[in-house]
C-alpha cells in the first residue's frame, strides 16, 4: 500500500501549493526517494491528476483533480503578485496593461503597469471593473455558468456608460458565448468613449480562470485593424505565459510532461541512474 499512500500524499501537498512545487521540494517535504517520486509523478501525469509547468518545471494539481477536491473555489487566484509577462507586455506595446481578479462578486484590478505614452489610460490597483461593460471583467464571467452569471449581474447596476454599453443581462450572457469561443474579449467604446481594450484569461493547472490580462489604449492609436490584431496576439500570449507558470496545458495541446516526456527529461534520466528502485 506504500505507493498508494505516497500518491495521496503528493496530491495532498500539491493541493496546498498554489505556486506549485519542484521535484526536489516534493521529495524533501514527503521524504520520498527521487526515483520513487519520479514514478509516482509519471503515473499522476499520465492520468492528468497533475501537470508540470514547462517554464519553471514545477508540479501543480491537474484537471482530473477537480473531481476529487474543490480546489477551483479559492476566492483569490495564484497570480496576485505582478508577473514578468505583464511588464514585458507593457514594454512591447507602450500601453497600460493590468490584471483583474474576481473577488467575491466584484472584478478588482490587482496589478498594473502604466503605459509610456503621454496620453494613457488611468487605472489603479483596487479599482472595480463593471461586470457588464469591461472586457477585463467579462473574461472572468466567461468561466462561470450562465445561471451564476445572471445572479452576479442582477446584484449590480447595468449602468449605460456609453451608447455601446450592453443594455441588458441577456446581452451580456450572449456576449459571453463569443468570448468562450474565441478565447478573449474586446471592449470598444463600451466603458469609456474613445477607449479600446482587449482582455484574455489566465488559467490555472485545473483549467479554472484565475485572472484576466488587459491592454487598454485610446481608440485612435488602435484604429488600424492590423494594430488591433497584433495587440490581441500580444495579450493572449502574455496570458498564456502566465498560465504556463501555473501548470496549465491548453486543450488539444500534447502534454509534454506525461509519461515518455518525464522519462526523457534530462533531470529525470539523471535521477534514474542515481537512484535504484525502492
Amino acid at each position: 500500500m506504500q505507493p498508494v499512500v505516497r500518491t495521496l500524499n503528493v496530491l495532498r501537498v500539491l493541493g496546498q501549493a498554489e505556486r506549485g512545487m519542484s521535484l526536489q521540494e516534493l521529495c524533501d517535504v514527503l521524504s520520498i526517494p527521487l526515483g520513487s517520486m519520479h514514478r509516482v509523478l509519471s503515473v499522476l501525469s499520465d492520468e492528468r491528476f497533475i501537470t508540470r509547468s514547462q517554464t519553471n518545471k514545477k508540479y501543480f494539481l491537474g484537471p482530473a483533480a477537480r473531481e476529487l477536491a474543490n480546489e477551483g473555489t479559492r476566492p483569490h487566484g495564484a497570480l496576485v503578485a505582478p508577473h514578468p509577462a505583464l511588464g514585458n507586455l507593457a514594454d512591447v506595446t507602450g500601453e497600460t496593461v493590468f490584471m483583474t481578479e474576481l473577488v467575491g462578486d466584484r472584478a478588482i484590478c490587482i496589478s498594473l503597469v502604466e503605459g509610456q505614452y503621454p496620453l494613457r489610460l488611468f487605472v489603479r490597483i483596487g479599482q472595480e471593473m463593471p461586470l457588464h461593460a469591461a472586457a477585463s471583467a467579462r473574461v472572468l464571467l466567461a468561466d462561470l455558468d450562465d445561471s451564476t452569471v445572471i445572479g452576479l449581474l442582477a446584484r449590480h447596476p447595468m449602468t449605460a456608460f456609453t451608447k455601446e454599453t450592453p443594455a441588458t443581462i441577456e446581452d451580456v450572457v450572449e456576449h459571453l458565448t463569443m468570448i468562450r469561443a474565441r478565447g478573449y474579449d474586446v471592449c470598444d467604446d463600451e466603458l469609456d468613449k474613445g477607449v479600446w481594450a482587449v482582455a484574455a484569461p489566465v488559467y490555472t493547472s485545473t483549467g479554472r480562470i484565475c485572472a484576466s490580462v488587459t491592454l487598454a489604449a485610446p481608440s485612435g492609436r488602435m484604429a488600424i485593424p492590423q494594430i488591433r490584431d497584433t495587440a490581441i496576439s500580444q495579450v493572449t500570449a502574455a496570458a498564456a505565459a502566465m498560465a504556463a507558470d501555473l501548470g496549465h496545458v491548453p486543450a488539444g495541446e500534447p502534454d509534454r510532461t506525461h509519461g515518455a516526456s518525464l522519462a526523457t527529461d534530462p533531470q529525470h534520466r539523471q535521477e534514474d541512474k542515481k537512484h535504484a528502485p525502492t
